[in-house]
């Protein structure tokens, strides 16, 4: 079994990406930045990558996606409460990130999502364990 996650995903420009995620509170490991990558800290074990366009292609012979017309990934990462789903989607839309799916309850799950500047769609839930048997 891994121990780690890297999700490589291309940005546009590396500096107005790494200040976005900076407002909604995620931080970098500067071991692994630079000027053509920087490492997002997600959680423990779990990291994003964002890479420049020109250096995420030395990755890959396909053509990168355009994530603002086309779906390569949905990224979903958990929080702890619904207030914190709905503050970090706040927080995403006022850094100039946008909105692209309502709030949806299903009981034991609240989710929210926003796209990133570069059209990645992250999917905030909170998922409420005790109440899934209910």
């Amino acid at each position: 079994m891994a121990s780690k996650i890297f999700v490589n995903l291309p940005v546009k420009n590396l500096s107005r990406s790494m200040e976005f995620f900076t407002e909604l509170g995620f931080q970098f490991n500067p071991q692994f930045t630079d000027e053509k990558a920087a490492c997002m800290i997600i959680g423990e074990n779990i990291y994003a990558m964002l890479l420049t366009e020109p250096f995420f292609q030395t990755f890959t012979k396909k053509e990168i996606c355009n994530a603002k017309s086309h779906t390569e990934v949905l990224l979903a990462i958990d929080a702890k409460s619904r207030e914190e789903v709905k503050a970090m989607v706040n927080k995403a839309i006022q850094a100039g990130g946008t909105h692209y799916m309502d709030a949806q309850d299903h009981g034991w799950m609240y989710q929210h999502s926003f796209a990133d500047l570069d059209g990645h769609q992250w999917e905030i839930l909170y998922m409420d364990e005790a109440a899934l048997g209910q």
